[in-house]
């Protein structure tokens, strides 16, 4: 292809992840010409493989939507796991449990690799998603009714939309001049993949404690993904460990329920919370972490990413079968005013929880004993947290 023909697409979008995946395999089904620029494809599955660290708690209403986009069969063929209790304690004798029969359902959610329902989804693309890949944006500009990506290789791409899936430090977003807010948590977050004494569990579980939450997130067989997280300093410090000195230091801490774990292998992260001001400006507009990321203490993050997914592909799609501008203003604030707020709320409830539970204050300890209590004696209360977490309020 020469450099200097301009590709015609009727939407672009930057970035391949789960998000970016999701919604040009939702357009492309619906009939649209759809640009994907990627600077890596998902690898290949094999059966026998060692679990990826990055997992993703995936909640009933993102199942619904990726079972319609036919990517949740190709998924369970490959690696999932369901889980239908949700465990939270301070203590190990005070434990509340979400059970996905409160709300008459099979299971509350499934751990999944990032990778292999990114792979998924690719693999269910047709021939109107154009992928580019390995590929990164140069260059963009914009007018009042296109937007122009120069990539790497000088191909050009206009488009009537450039939606921006390209992460928490998001490369479109600052071309298109979209500010953010947010901070770095005081915290990090080691992951470990373990392998565990127990057959498969069907359990998630977070324990509270002042330096951070402790949890655990089942895997298939018996395997399972332990989140610690703690000051930043001792998480690099847990980190650099080897696998059997991380063993040791996770079986000191951690409570009971985690059996004779062995680790193998580890990583971390920094944590931080990020807002962008706005979630589109001219013919550009942001989703999943592009737009917001969040603590990731309950898992709700690629959620979040979903819903913003679905919203924009409903409302890309209408306009598109009623043969209007799929990238006006009124569709795009539309889309900002029902997803930001949705947004905001769940991280400042994240933030919420993180202020109750990550100190040791007298009154704040009494006042989250208190709360676990309540929780933990009222159907009522814990059939609508469930609700909410799952994603069916």
């Amino acid at each position: 292809m020469s450099s200097n023909t301009v590709q015609q697409f009727d939407i672009s979008i930057v970035g391949g992840g789960m998000v970016g995946a999701a919604i040009a395999l939702a357009l492309g089904q619906a009939g649209l010409q759809v640009a994907l620029i990627e600077k890596l494809s998902p690898v290949s599955f094999e059966p026998d493989s060692t679990p990826d660290l990055r997992v993703s708690s995936i909640n009933l209403a993102s199942e619904a939507w990726l079972t319609e986009l036919g990517a949740w069969q190709l998924t369970a063929d490959m690696r999932l796991c369901p889980y239908q209790r949700l465990q939270a304690f301070e203590q190990p004798g005070s434990i509340v449990t979400f059970d996905a029969a409160d709300i008459n359902r099979s299971h509350l959610g499934h751990i999944i690799e990032n990778n292999v329902l990114q792979l998924a989804l690719w693999q269910q693309f047709n021939a109107n998603v154009s992928r580019f890949c390995p590929a990164s944006v140069a260059t963009f500009s914009q007018t009042a009714d296109s937007a122009l990506l120069t990539l790497d290789s000088g191909e050009q791409l206009n488009s009537k939309l450039v939606i921006a899936a390209d992460g928490g430090n998001s490369q479109l977003r600052q071309l298109a001049g979209i500010g953010t807010n947010g901070w770095q948590y005081q915290q990090a977050c080691l992951v470990a993949l373990v392998n565990t004494p127990y057959p498969q569990q069907d359990v998630t579980w977070q324990q509270f404690t002042p330096s951070g939450p402790k949890a655990f997130l089942p895997l298939p067989g018996q395997q399972g993904n332990i989140v610690w997280y703690d000051d930043a300093a001792r998480v690099k410090q847990l980190a650099a460990l080897r696998p059997e000195q991380l063993t040791d230091e996770l079986l000191k801490v951690f409570p009971p329920q985690l059996g004779k774990i062995e680790v193998v292998n580890s990583s971390w992260f920094p944590l931080a919370r990020m807002d962008a001001n706005h979630y589109y400006s001219g013919r550009v507009v942001l989703a999943g972490d592009a737009a917001h990321t969040i603590n990731p203490l309950a898992g709700q993050g690629v959620n979040l990413g979903f819903a913003d997914a679905k919203l924009l592909t409903d409302l890309i799609i209408s306009a598109h079968q009623q043969q209007q501008d799929i990238g006006t203003q009124t569709l795009l604030s539309t889309y900002q005013r029902k997803r930001k707020p949705a947004n905001l709320l769940m991280m400042s409830t994240m933030d919420a929880f993180y202020q109750l539970f990550g100190n040791d204050i007298t009154p704040l300890r009494k006042l989250r004993q208190l709360a676990l209590t309540i929780a933990s004696h009222s159907s009522a209360l814990k059939k609508l947290v469930t609700h909410y977490a799952v994603g069916t309020k």
